[in-house]
């Protein structure tokens, strides 16, 4: 068995997919009116439909899950949400975690979470050219040695050496 898609239930499919296209990049793979498949394997679903297809009413804004989205240009990121033309809803503004991921939290238009944060990759290589060893790397990651280890030698042109 293997997870094909995440569905969320929106109100409206077309401020949705602009949405996810417009900060996110995402592309509609196949659009069936009032159900959406994006590239990344996001399905929008508008709420009427999957209303009648549970026969049940839809409660939003739960705040028990999020979508996780990597991005390496946090910097950039945060401009583009600036620019936007979305009135963004912070959940957090952008904070560095302790393992020194950078991320940040918002709503989408239908108040489901998105969390976008630097790739654990990206934070190694950022500590290994600001000149932490292998070791120091690993405690402050969290990750395995051996897998600092590795992500030098695929980028050692990078980093300086530990």
């Amino acid at each position: 068995m293997k997870l094909k898609n995440i569905l969320i239930v929106v109100h409206n499919i077309e401020v949705s997919k602009a949405f996810y296209h417009e900060l996110f990049g995402l592309t509609v793979v196949t659009d069936f009116g009032e159900n959406v498949i994006l590239t990344e394997g996001l399905v929008l679903q508008e709420k009427k439909v999957w209303e009648k297809f549970i026969e049940r009413n839809v409660r939003m804004f739960g705040n028990d899950a999020e979508l996780y989205f990597e991005e390496n240009d946090m910097d950039g990121f945060l401009e583009k949400l600036q620019r936007s033309k979305w009135d963004i809803d912070y959940v957090n503004p952008m904070i560095q975690h302790d393992w020194g991921q950078r991320v940040i939290r918002l709503y989408d238009p239908d108040k489901h979470m998105i969390e976008v944060g630097e790739s654990l990759e990206f934070v190694v290589r950022r500590c290994l050219k600001e000149g932490m060893t292998a070791e120091e790397t690993a405690r402050k990651t969290q990750l395995p040695i051996d897998m600092i280890e590795q992500i030098y030698q695929e980028n050692n042109h990078e980093c300086k050496r530990f």
